[in-house]
């Protein structure tokens, strides 16, 4: 296992991509709300993440496959080629990832399970409304963000900025982020993450 959580960060440091162009169609109507949340969705994008180890700025870059259902999200980290780096499946009992030539290793938490294996926190229980451009402020309350108002501080310490935007699925009359800035500062329990999301566009 030990030399199974030293393999995924030296896969994904050697898929870091070249940074291609994530231009999009303009948002139709600049002043629509973020469409109505789905509990059933397919995304996909790069996923960009600047973190700590050892003390040093790393930073990687991959592809990702997101697929949310009610009671299960997997999440497919794949690299510029389209290997598939690492498989997550996260469920409200447990969370398991599962890497090629390796034994799935689970766990109750998914940030200390990608922590461990990746060397990074993948914040997947936010993704799962930030995708979609919602979130829990720091007061506990449900927040749905638009391109007039973008920014909100989390109850889980993560600032967010939906910086860009597209129209959603056709015939919903809103709007879902497609590129999304993350930001978390170190704790006691976790380290200094940044996280940069570019969703490919919404068909």
């Amino acid at each position: 296992m030990y030399r199974s959580s030293r393999f995924i960060p030296a896969m994904l440091l050697a898929a870091v991509l070249a940074g291609c162009a994530t231009g999009g169609a303009p948002l139709s109507n600049p002043n629509a709300a973020a469409a109505a949340y789905r509990d059933t969705l397919e995304r996909s994008g790069r996923l960009s993440v600047t973190y700590q180890k050892d003390g040093q700025p790393q930073n990687v870059s991959v592809l990702f496959r997101w697929t949310q259902q009610p009671g299960r999200i997997d999440v497919a980290l794949d690299s510029q080629l389209g290997s598939t780096l690492a498989q997550i499946s996260v469920t409200p009992q447990a969370a398991t990832l599962t890497q090629s030539g390796h034994a799935p290793r689970t766990e109750k938490d998914i940030d200390s399970l990608t922590r461990r294996t990746l060397g990074w926190s993948l914040p997947v229980n936010g993704l799962a409304d930030w995708l979609q451009g919602y979130a829990t402020d720091a007061s506990g309350k449900r927040f749905a963000a638009s391109p007039a108002n973008n920014n909100v501080f989390t109850d889980d310490g993560w600032r967010l900025r939906f910086a860009e935007w597209q129209d959603g699925p056709k015939g919903s009359g809103g709007a879902m982020p497609r590129i999304i800035r993350a930001g978390r500062a170190a704790t006691a329990d976790s380290e200094e993450l940044s996280v940069n999301i570019v969703v490919d566009p919404v068909q």
